[in-house]
């Protein structure tokens, strides 16, 4: 699966952005993570097959995963972003069904940053 991800870029604190993921395969699970310096990569948001999604706490009720499968796009709606959301996203996907286990395939990412 190869994924090519879109749609970084800066914006100040409150505003919003929308993460792409154009992928050459359908896979049942993608997920995007965020990585910030001298940090692990985190988990953010999980899409399982067409309709399930998962967030993280820190992400919940902000942020919104979403496919267009039509077009083998994976979205990612950021709104009311905030300075701590300034990371390198990555989209990611894995080729079974375990969506909670390791990813396999990751994009080059895309940078965000959200100032004050």
């Amino acid at each position: 699966v190869q994924l090519v991800e879109s749609g970084g870029g800066s914006v100040q604190t409150g505003g919003s952005l929308t993460l792409s993921c154009a992928y050459s395969h359908s896979p049942y699970c993608m997920a995007w993570f965020l990585q910030s310096p001298g940090k692990e990569r985190e988990r953010v948001a999980t899409s399982e097959g067409l309709s399930r999604t998962t967030y993280a706490d820190s992400v919940k009720g902000r942020f919104t995963i979403s496919r267009n499968s039509a077009k083998k796009t994976l979205y990612l709606q950021m709104n009311s972003l905030k300075p701590e959301d300034t990371a390198m996203y990555y989209c990611a996907a894995r080729g079974d069904f375990y969506c909670s286990g390791s990813y396999t395939f990751w994009g080059q990412g895309t940078q965000v940053t959200v100032s004050s």
